[in-house]
């Protein structure tokens, strides 16, 4: 069996299709939206617009880079959830009509699981070994998730309000940085001091994660410091950065290191678009190095949302022919739940 699947993501404001053949990825393309940028975050109704504008060339280059051909394809791929409404629809509605027309199945992925599938794009060899956790951070969640197989997983912890992705951008927003901010933060944190500011812990119960608290305290830290000195944040952007980046990275890899103590698991990924953040994997590998883990970190492109992580995902779900009826939906807070063949699908 060697299936050729078109995969499509489009959960927010990235539009991209992949073509996978017998589980080897031949592209991954990626069509960006640049028009967010002025109103500090992702405008729901002008993103699903831009998606409308985009998917039918961004599918056709992808089609014809891999040089597959309509009648070569054995099944469509597409982002259920999460996400928006209006950017899922556009995927969701453009994959059941191709699969419609040429007579091939649905196959639904739940995004957060497809995050931590990229670490197999390249290859089992270089992935990790099951069971293991997976820290999976982004602007809309941050998960713990035990993954016994390609197909199971289990979360053992979550944010219960804000995501640490959503965390950063709003630090950043509050500092007067362009948005996307989290990366900005990133970049000018290597410059400065972490331990010169310091914020607040907050508890949770078990493995869970809360990010609400440490928002509130830097807003109410940059609004005093200011009214004592109206540049301080530009005469101290490195070490706010630092210090900031610093906290938020430590509640992570707390948690991470409790999830591995409690069980016995030393196998540790890290998932998402925040996975890109370099005090973050520094921190992976330094607690990796101290704690005897094996610490897998995905590529750069693959830790953003993109269709590669859709399409390795898929790969898997064909092959337990895991299909989709036609008159499957987008759910924008689409879960992960254990179905009747124990795969953890989300539906």
């Amino acid at each position: 069996m060697r299936p050729t699947i078109l995969a499509i993501e489009s959960s927010c404001d990235e539009t991209s299709a992949s073509i996978i053949v017998n589980g080897k990825l031949l592209n991954n393309i990626i069509a960006s939206q640049n028009v967010h940028h002025k109103y500090g975050g992702v405008v729901p109704e002008l993103a699903s617009r831009a998606h409308q504008q985009q998917i039918v060339a961004v599918v056709g280059e992808a089609m014809k880079s891999a040089r597959i051909r309509n009648e070569d394809l054995d099944a469509i791929a597409f982002t259920r959830g999460p996400g928006l409404m209006g950017s899922l629809l556009v995927g969701v509605s453009f994959a059941k009509g191709l699969a419609l027309s040429l007579n091939v199945p649905l196959i639904e992925v739940n995004h957060m699981q497809a995050h931590i599938l990229a670490h197999f794009i390249e290859g089992a060899e270089k992935a990790p070994k099951f069971p293991f956790i997976c820290l999976t951070v982004s602007g809309g969640h941050t998960q713990l998730v035990v993954v016994r197989d390609y197909l199971n997983m289990e979360i053992i912890g979550q944010t219960q309000d804000d995501a640490a992705g959503e965390a950063f951008d709003k630090s950043a927003k509050i500092m007067g940085l362009p948005y996307p901010g989290g990366p900005l933060i990133d970049r000018y944190a290597q410059e400065g001091n972490p331990g010169r500011f310091k914020f607040p812990n907050t508890d949770m119960p078990g493995l869970d994660f809360s990010f609400s608290g440490i928002k509130t305290a830097f807003l109410y830290f940059i609004r005093d410091e200011k009214e004592k000195d109206p540049d301080f944040v530009k005469n101290n952007l490195s070490d706010i950065c630092a210090s900031i980046q610093g906290k938020i990275v430590k509640m992570l890899m707390d948690r991470l290191e409790k999830a591995s103590t409690q069980t016995g698991i030393k196998q540790i990924a890290l998932a998402g678009g925040v996975s890109a953040n370099s005090a973050l994997r520094n921190a992976l590998k330094q607690s990796g190095a101290k704690l005897d883990w094996q610490v897998f970190v995905p590529d750069f492109q693959y830790c953003t949302d993109n269709a590669g992580m859709i399409a390795m995902a898929a790969h898997f779900k064909y092959l337990k022919g895991d299909f989709s009826s036609l008159d499957v939906s987008p759910v924008p807070n689409l879960s992960f739940e254990q179905d009747e063949a124990g795969i953890s699908a989300g539906r």
